[in-house]
């Protein structure tokens, strides 16, 4: 990736709150990386969340329930395999942040940090929000890497982003209790008519703002997607202390 192309997606990302940037990852490299996924999801290996456990829209209402044990997140994915870790550090990643945040990069563990995967019909369609809801920081600017293993389409699950809306300053009352944006306030119903979704193919990936609305519909096609991402922030900005943004040891670049 060249200096200029970076100071573009850069740029993009600025001033629309996302940023797809096509091949990034060789088909090869994401499906190694799926592999592992794949395996490392048979294996039920901890530390996992749960559809259930989210009780989003379409998910199983218990583990009891049919479909109750379908994974959502393989969590903390840079601990628990070295390819994960390769590319969440990879020199791409880090010239990328370096540049958009002008100073070293820190990868945090505490969000995002996942292999994301949707599964056919228990697979729960996530609302309109920010990420940065739950997130504490100096600062409420950080940028979550979406690197599509597969194909990534409406069809299956792929991502919605409202343009632009990383810039907005809504107040409390545009969204609920969990504060997922509400599509019943008719001011929010124009920024969601506004929504695009980008169709992904293997190995792009999606560079998006901690303040950019998104959400994803559920999988309507019969394979797992996967999808690994990472979030990461400036050395400056740091979480701030006894929240869960500081609960996990960071990874300075």
């Amino acid at each position: 990736m060249s200096l200029q192309s970076k100071k573009e997606q850069v740029q993009a990302l600025r001033d629309h709150g996302f940023v797809v940037v096509p091949r990034l990852v060789s088909p090869e490299r994401c499906e190694e990386l799926k592999r592992v996924g794949q395996t490392q999801l048979r294996e039920a290996a901890a530390p996992l969340e749960f559809e259930a456990d989210l009780r989003y829209p379409g998910a199983p209402p218990s583990k009891d329930a049919p479909g109750g044990h379908t994974v959502r997140r393989l969590l903390d994915a840079y601990a628990r395999h070295m390819r994960f870790r390769e590319w969440a550090i990879s020199p791409d990643i880090v010239g990328w942040m370096e540049l958009y945040f002008g100073e070293m990069p820190v990868l945090s563990r505490a969000h995002h940090n996942c292999m994301m995967t949707k599964h056919p019909a228990y697979g729960s369609l996530t609302g309109w929000h920010r990420d940065v809801r739950y997130w504490s920081f100096e600062r409420d600017d950080l940028v979550s890497v979406w690197l599509a293993l597969g194909p990534e389409t409406v069809e299956n699950g792929g991502l919605w982003f409202v343009p632009g809306s990383h810039e907005q300053a809504f107040t409390s009352d545009r969204f609920d209790a969990a504060k997922f944006f509400r599509a019943d306030v008719p001011e929010n119903r124009a920024w969601i008519e506004r929504a695009v979704s980008p169709p992904l193919q293997t190995g792009d990936a999606v560079f998006f703002h901690c303040n950019t609305l998104h959400s994803a519909g559920q999988n309507q096609s019969d394979q797992v997607k996967f999808s690994l991402v990472f979030t990461y922030h400036g050395a400056s900005n740091v979480p701030l202390p006894g929240t869960r943004s500081a609960g996990m040891p960071e990874v300075r670049l």
